[in-house]
């Protein structure tokens, strides 16, 4: 997941409450991206507010907006266990603070031509990324989350609609067992000849 929370954070922290206390993450996971959506290519955002105490901790965790139910969990469950750096009450320093942010799910940013390597990669590099992994976890292999993440760039986006992204993404998702069965079969051909004519086409 492309990660934004903590530069909202600091860039709220750094302006409208740049007269009380700047807020500094002591630990601070990222939310985890749900595993289906993410093989499936969904990508979305959540808007959360919630309250950071002097001690560090953070309580009253509230979605304003969330564009799915599971973001919002994944949001929800990370933020339970924040913790910031604590801070005297002194002056003009509260003793509590309300943040409100964006948290952004997204694939994972590859520079563009990403599709000139997608496009060069032999099914015997595929094969060796495979390693042990199970029949089940095939999906989530290096090559298909990079070419993923190459239907989901901001330039590819531009030219589908969101609906067209992921259906070529699910069709995709459902022929990995005979795409990787074809490259083990065959590890000197191109990884790209066995996608989809219609991914092929955007590579």
């Amino acid at each position: 997941m492309r990660w934004f929370f903590v530069v909202f954070l600091l860039v709220i922290g750094g302006s409208a409450l740049a007269s009380e206390v700047f807020l500094i993450p002591e630990n601070n996971p990222k939310p985890i991206y749900p595993r289906e959506l993410q093989r499936a290519g969904v990508t979305g955002k959540v808007k959360v507010s919630f309250i950071a105490s002097a001690d560090g901790s953070v309580s009253e965790i509230s979605i304003q907006e969330s564009t799915h139910p599971e973001f919002a969990e994944a949001v929800r469950v990370a933020i339970a266990q924040w913790r910031f750096k604590p801070w005297d009450v002194e002056g003009d320093k509260p003793e509590q603070q309300e943040i409100i942010a964006p948290m952004i799910f997204r694939l994972e940013d590859q520079s563009l031509d990403i599709n000139q390597w997608l496009k060069t990669v032999k099914c015997r590099a595929v094969n060796e990324n495979l390693g042990n992994m199970s029949e089940f976890d095939w999906v989530d292999s290096a090559v298909f989350e990079y070419t993923r993440a190459y239907l989901s760039n901001s330039l590819t986006r531009h030219q589908l609609s969101d609906e067209q992204r992921l259906a070529m993404i699910a069709k995709m998702n459902r022929r990995v067992p005979t795409i990787v069965r074809n490259c083990r079969d065959n590890p000197t051909r191109k990884y790209v000849t066995y996608l989809p004519a219609e991914i092929r086409e955007l590579l």
